[in-house]
This record gives structure tokens, C-alpha cells and sequence, in this order.
């Protein structure tokens, strides 16, 4: 599957989010960079309701490319481990910032989602 270029506008700001989805070692890893916000979360949840639905409950979000994450972004997250979790599932997120990392550990999301620094972490548990 190729990139998934969406282009939203912010009050005449183009606001784009870039999704790629592969997969590594039975984990469906989608590769997310930009910024994740009220604008393009929306892209975001549906990527990943689609890889559910379509059987993938191993999921790895790789976030390391991601300039912002609000919560509207940390909803779609916690979404998506739900969901995978209703399956025996399991959700991991990639982060390569401590200010991306800092916002899972304010609001204690890093106790439900394991933070990791690389998807080869990620995937090896």
C-alpha cells in the first residue's frame, strides 16, 4: 500500500498528514508524520479502524515523524487499542521526541500503550 498523502486546511493552513501502512513480522505498522490533530485525526482513526476490520489486531503506530499529537490524536489512539484489545490484540506506539513521548506520560497513557524508539523495539516486544 503507497502513502496516503491528505491534505486538510486549518484556517487557510494546509495541515498534512502522511500515512504509510506495511508489515513487519505479523504487526501491521503505520508510519504517521506530520501533525495529528482535530483536522486530520479523522485520517488517521480511519486507517486504523480499516487494519481492524480487516483482521489486523497487531498494530504499531510510528509516530516518530509526527510534529504534533493533540488529543483528539490520543483519542483515535485509545480507539484503536480497544479495539484491537476486543480481539487478543495489541497496540504499540513509536516515538522519537520527548515532546510527543511527554503527552502519553501527562495524561498516563504510557501505562496502557507501550511507548517504544524504534518499530524493531516495538515488534520485538
Amino acid at each position: 500500500m503507497g502513502p496516503a498523502v491528505l491534505s486538510t486546511s486549518n484556517e487557510g493552513k494546509n495541515v498534512e498528514i502522511t500515512l504509510v501502512t506495511r508489515e513487519t513480522d505479523g504487526y501491521s505498522v503505520v508510519e504517521v508524520s506530520g501533525e495529528v490533530d482535530v483536522y486530520t485525526a479523522p485520517q488517521l482513526d480511519e486507517q486504523l479502524s480499516g487494519l481492524v476490520e480487516a483482521g489486523s489486531y497487531q498494530l504499531v503506530v510510528d509516530l516518530s515523524a509526527v510534529e504534533f499529537l493533540d488529543s483528539t490524536g490520543l483519542g483515535v489512539l485509545v480507539k484503536a487499542l480497544k479495539r484491537v484489545r476486543e480481539h487478543g490484540g495489541s497496540l504499540a506506539v513509536v516515538t522519537a521526541t520527548d515532546r510527543i513521548s511527554k503527552v502519553f506520560r501527562i495524561t498516563g497513557l504510557d501505562t496502557a500503550i507501550g511507548l517504544h524508539s524504534s518499530v524493531d523495539e516495538a515488534v520485538a516486544g
